[in-house]
């Protein structure tokens, strides 16, 4: 593979913008698929998108930008997936060009409905691109600190290392850092589960937990964590590394974390559905929750955090009287 491959971001949402900014620092040209063409033509007219991001501004000589998915597939040597895991099955279903010697990357921190798999068991199952064509994008990264070009740190992961370090280049800049792994599974099962933990941490400081018991309930996440993960996926693994601990913190702690924000409006008496309706991101561990809940539901591991926010976001349990049990099984 070449050192500069073409690469194209698809999805228009906040993390895919941030995307596409660090790709263009190292780039001469980034391919971007965006679902609807008004935005497509703001973008031109006015170099920066309407919607998310709108401080980091776009050189137009630099993007190759398009409402046809298939010409971006078409261009592009890889492929960085970053719309809503709940609408990957409908972006796939318009794609009629062959996907067999792209590598495709997923930067979408979620499960997908219709299979219940993370993104790259869905893309291996049911669309059958190979592992080693396959990577993660993972943080812990906020997109409006890369608009800010605040320091930032990402991993890479992919069974074929080489691949990771191409796209690890294409990305790396003076304010994002970049590690590679081959743990492909875990980060990408980390990254879901982190939404999860956020909304916990959000349901708790809606109810008025204060900080010491934030600093408890982000301690048994990230052990809730690795047992999880083990159960899906064995392998030698450091948890409190970035992709798995440093993810997990900044999502749970951050203004700027949807998941938390979300979980916090439950907290303050919101349902669900109001909750889903006042913000204007999709929340991705309002999802993930379920699948979690139900995978674990095989692998039996031991998950009071989880079945905690699947029973106030599933079953209509009353938050509180959910968190004054959840206290009494943490330590």
């Amino acid at each position: 593979m070449s050192d500069k491959p073409k690469v194209a971001v698809l999805g228009s949402g906040s993390w895919a913008t941030a995307i596409v900014k660090m790709l263009c620092e190292n780039l001469n040209e980034v391919g971007w698929y965006i679902r609807k063409q008004s935005t497509v033509d703001y973008i031109k007219e006015n170099h920066h998108n309407p919607n998310y991001l709108s401080s980091a501004e776009f050189k137009m000589e630099q993007l190759n930008i398009s409402s046809n998915i298939n010409e971006i597939v078409n261009y592009a040597d890889i492929l960085i997936f970053a719309v809503p895991s709940a609408f990957v099955k409908a972006e796939f279903d318009k794609i009629t060009e062959s996907l067999s010697s792209k590598i495709v990357f997923s930067a979408i921190k979620g499960i997908i409905p219709e299979s219940g798999l993370i993104v790259g068991e869905h893309f291996n199952q049911k669309l059958n691109i190979p592992f080693e064509n396959i990577g993660v994008i993972t943080g812990p990264c906020h997109a409006e600190e890369v608009a800010m070009e605040r320091l930032s740190y990402l991993t890479i992961a992919c069974r074929d290392m080489d691949k990771a370090t191409v796209v690890s280049n294409c990305i790396k800049s003076r304010y994002i850092k970049t590690k590679i792994s081959d743990d492909i599974i875990g980060t990408e099962y980390a990254a879901m589960l982190k939404n999860i933990y956020a909304i916990a941490a959000g349901v708790a400081h809606g109810l008025g937990y204060g900080d010491n018991f934030q600093s408890v309930l982000m301690s048994n996440s990230i052990r809730e964590m690795k047992r999880f993960i083990k159960k899906v996926h064995k392998m030698k693994r450091n948890i409190n590394n970035s992709a798995y601990l440093g993810d997990l913190l900044v999502t749970g702690y951050s203004t700027f974390s949807r998941n938390r924000m979300f979980g916090n409006m439950i907290g303050k008496g919101y349902t669900v559905k109001s909750a889903q309706m006042e913000m204007s991101m999709i929340a991705e561990g309002y999802y993930a929750a379920k699948s979690a809940y139900v995978l674990n539901e095989k692998n039996k591991a031991n998950t009071p955090i989880i079945d905690a926010v699947y029973q106030i976001l599933y079953q209509n349990k009353n938050p509180k009287k959910v968190f004054v049990k959840l206290t009494e099984k943490l330590d």
